[in-house]
């Protein structure tokens, strides 16, 4: 990780970025660190009545399966986020040339994109073209943890198997700061940025950080290879899912359980850490009130 710089709010004029995926976990995010730094913000989704974005934000409809849907929206945009899917079921992008012509007859200068784990044809796009880009490969994200909110609320137990695995998961509010700065700010320019969090924790260090910021405890079980397919089944994920499932929990990467401190490198400010996400999150977890982040 080179080429970064320490950045604040309000450090660069104010432009105008358009984001895709912007009803997603780290598309809001997206979209909320480049309201705070004073930038004008287009919203890209396929149901704008659903959208509640905060006020500030300009809502376009358009779907990225059909780029000339949203090719309007594209004028006077410096800035685009992309992700690597669309449709209602995750489908791999296959437009991602048609984007990126027409993000540059607009006039696009910059480009991130968030990294869906592999290879995809719109990443390849994107590299391959001549706006500037910055690929976002975050770790585990720390709002994976909701998973766990039904079990911790009717039983108070998290139920996973492989408990000894680390992770060094990012707080999704630092994706989408990385990415405000990717896509107003020069020097990040064919960066592949991977981002964690500041610590390397262990299955047990999360569930203490909830139980602490619930004020409850919550108990752990460890449950066998077999008996988590079958609960993953039962809840009606894909088998490829599953598979990847097995692989990350059952032999985390070393890139997965290494920080890498790019957040702070980019930002200027430290990366989250577990603990601040569950502060944030405790009423979702029914274990107490939420508070501010820590």
């Amino acid at each position: 990780m080179t080429n970064t710089t320490n950045s604040t709010p309000a450090t660069t004029p104010a432009q105008t970025v358009l984001v895709t995926g912007a009803t997603g976990t780290v598309g809001r995010q997206v979209v909320a660190e480049l309201l705070a730094r004073g930038h004008q913000v287009r919203a890209l989704t396929r149901d704008a009545a659903r959208a509640d974005f905060p006020q500030g934000v300009e809502t376009v409809e358009g779907d990225l399966t059909e780029p000339d849907s949203f090719a309007a929206a594209l004028e006077g945009v410096t800035g685009l986020h992309l992700i690597t899917f669309g449709g209602p079921y995750f489908a791999p992008l296959e437009t991602g040339p048609r984007i990126l012509e027409l993000a540059g007859r607009a006039g696009v200068r910059r480009v991130t994109v968030l990294h869906g784990g592999g290879p995809s044809l719109l990443e390849d796009a994107v590299r391959a073209g001549d706006l500037d880009w910055t690929v976002l490969m975050p770790v585990e994200f720390m709002g994976n943890a909701r998973e766990w909110a039904d079990g911790i609320r009717d039983t108070g137990e998290v139920r996973e198997p492989f408990t000894d695995r680390l992770s060094a998961m990012v707080h999704e509010g630092d994706i989408g700061a990385v990415a405000a700065v990717a896509l107003t700010e020069e020097g990040h320019a064919g960066q592949e940025y991977v981002l964690t969090g500041p610590e390397v924790l262990t299955l047990q260090d999360k569930i203490d950080a909830l139980a602490a910021a619930g004020g409850t405890p919550i108990r752990l079980v460890e449950l066998t290879e077999e008996e988590a397919l079958a609960q993953w089944r039962a809840a009606g994920l894909a088998e490829d899912v599953i598979g990847f499932l097995v692989e990350a929990y059952g032999n985390t990467p070393e890139v997965g359980r290494t920080i890498s401190g790019t957040v702070e490198k980019v930002t200027g400010r430290p990366a989250r850490t577990f603990a601040s996400w569950a502060a944030e999150n405790a009423a979702l977890f029914g274990r107490g009130t939420a508070r501010g982040a820590a």
